[in-house]
């Protein structure tokens, strides 16, 4: 099989959607949606298979194109864009990758912990209060850095309840989500060399995976909090 790509008629009609988000449109063009949508499930596929190499996933979860507006401004009814999640099997691997293709260079792939629950949150917050320094090398590491560059995620403005403010890793403690975020250009997005670029992001995220599946399947004494 030929290596993975996003077509030009992927963006194209993309694009078209952008210009034209209305019911009437997408109607006319249904046929060639569902013909580029195989196409893009393929692409999604592939990369399934590929982090199945290095990775366990339990299952790829492609979005809808079709926006809930009931409680929306904006009442285009149609995502102009394609994407796809990929969840990680059992209990004991944390976190997911996640990839956007989007027309006019909003493409974008993203990984990690993007509202953690309360309980993951605290513990969380808990392990870099009692001692951040494998996390800050695991994030600072050169080659999760080159690949993800900084990690990002919303942030509270002043300290969580219970922390100290005054604690030198106040800026981590205040965190409510932990993400890296890769963008991409229409042209990246089109290269033949796309998949092995994601693909090798996707992989690059492992030691931050692995350290905050141990982190979050267990207490501070290390003791395993699950089966």
């Amino acid at each position: 099989m030929s290596q993975p790509i996003v077509s030009k008629e992927v963006i194209k009609f993309l694009e078209k959607l952008k210009k034209n988000n209305n019911r009437e449109w997408f109607s006319e063009h249904k046929k060639e949606f569902k013909s580029i949508q195989t196409d893009v499930k393929y692409f999604y596929q592939s990369l399934m298979d590929v982090l199945n190499t290095h990775d366990e996933i339990e299952k790829l979860k492609m979005f809808r194109i079709y926006r809930d507006v009931r409680f929306s401004k904006d009442k285009t009814p149609y995502q102009p864009h394609f994407a796809g999640s990929f969840s990680r099997s059992g209990a004991r691997l944390r976190g997911g990758y996640y990839l956007r293709i989007r027309p006019d260079n909003e493409s974008f792939m993203a990984c990690g912990f993007w509202l953690p629950e309360k309980d993951d949150l605290l513990r969380i917050r808990k392990e870099l209060e009692l001692n951040a320094s494998e996390f800050i090398e695991v994030i600072n590491a050169k080659p999760l850095k080159t690949a993800w560059g900084e990690l990002k995620g919303e942030e509270l403005k002043t300290a969580p309840k219970g922390f100290d403010k005054e604690h030198p890793n106040i800026e981590l403690l205040r965190k409510k989500a932990f993400i890296f975020t890769h963008e991409f250009s229409d042209k990246e997005v089109l290269s033949t060399n796309f998949y092995d670029e994601v693909s090798i992001r996707f992989k690059a995220i492992r030691p931050f995976f692995d350290l905050m599946s141990d982190i979050l399947t267990t207490n501070l004494n290390g003791e395993s909090l699950v089966d």
